[in-house]
């Protein structure tokens, strides 16, 4: 009896599931290869009313879409038929997999064993990519060392710990312009210190002194006009669900207080692909 829950399948974070032959027919469908076909020659091209090419057409995707849209739900963005049997779906900025009847829901990392590359990873990559250009970078506050080349952007907040470790990794790097998007989003406190911050006369200094120093400024009077609503609405627009979150200028992002090497080569690579912002 074939279960009807969904099922993960996982295995130290890699797909671990190899499907042997097609997918379970669709309902509707009227292209199954009958039985005791001759295989197709390899190199052969495929038939225009191939398995694949049905699972791929808008009516099949239509039919997933709802099914998934009915058993799962989420903000749907997109779903494709990909060639190892199942599709893949695009739901809440998240990548997973599902088979073309939604039985089954499968998490995890999709490696393409000829190539060793990590589709899942590409994947949202692509779907996490920021405009970077449409960033209101007025909205941050600016800090810049060496000669400030290399631009990139932080999500953070003032009493995140993983945030003061990021901020002291970071003091190594040279020529940067970092923004820093006050994103305060784990306490009222985290509100209150970073209007105060946003509210100082050396913002970045402000910054510097909460996250290295220990020592948080604190608001003297009425708070001034600030963009922490703002800030705060950008995150969520952009799907900004952690501090900190790091933000290249080819739009590429990286959650989380990642090796100050790893932060070197996304620098690296995004100065090849875009110009440093202003």
């Amino acid at each position: 009896m074939r279960p009807s829950i969904r099922t993960c399948v996982i295995r130290t974070g890699i797909l671990a599931a190899c499907l042997l032959g097609g997918p379970p027919a669709m309902a509707g469908d009227t292209d199954a290869s009958p039985a005791g076909k001759a295989p197709a020659k390899p190199g052969a091209k495929p038939a225009a009313d191939s398995p694949a090419d049905a699972r791929a057409a808008p009516r099949a995707l239509q039919q997933v879409r709802a099914r998934i849209e009915q058993r799962i739900g989420g903000h749907l963005t997109s779903v494709r038929w990909m060639p190892f049997g199942l599709y893949e779906v695009v739901a809440d900025n998240e990548v997973f997999y599902v088979d073309p009847d939604v039985n089954y829901l499968v998490a995890g990392r999709v490696i393409d064993v000829k190539t060793h590359d990590d589709l899942t990873a590409a994947r949202r990559d692509e779907v996490l990519r920021v405009d970077f250009k449409s960033l209101p970078l007025d909205q941050a506050v600016k800090t810049v060392r060496g000669n400030g080349s290399r631009v990139f952007v932080v999500f953070a907040d003032p009493n995140c710990p993983y945030c003061k470790k990021l901020e002291r990794d970071l003091a190594g790097l040279n020529d940067t312009t970092m923004y820093t998007f006050l994103y305060p989003i784990l306490s009222q406190d985290s509100v209150d210190k970073s209007i105060a911050i946003w509210c100082s006369a050396d913002r970045a200094a402000a910054w510097n002194s909460a996250m290295v120093g220990g020592k948080a400024p604190k608001l003297d009077g009425e708070a001034c006009k600030n963009p922490i609503d703002d800030n705060l609405a950008l995150g969520r627009k952009l799907a900004v669900t952690a501090t900190p979150t790091l933000v290249f200028s080819d739009g590429r992002r990286l959650p989380g207080a990642v090796p100050i090497d790893r932060v070197e080569s996304l620098l690296a690579a995004a100065a090849g692909n875009a110009a440093p912002a202003n």
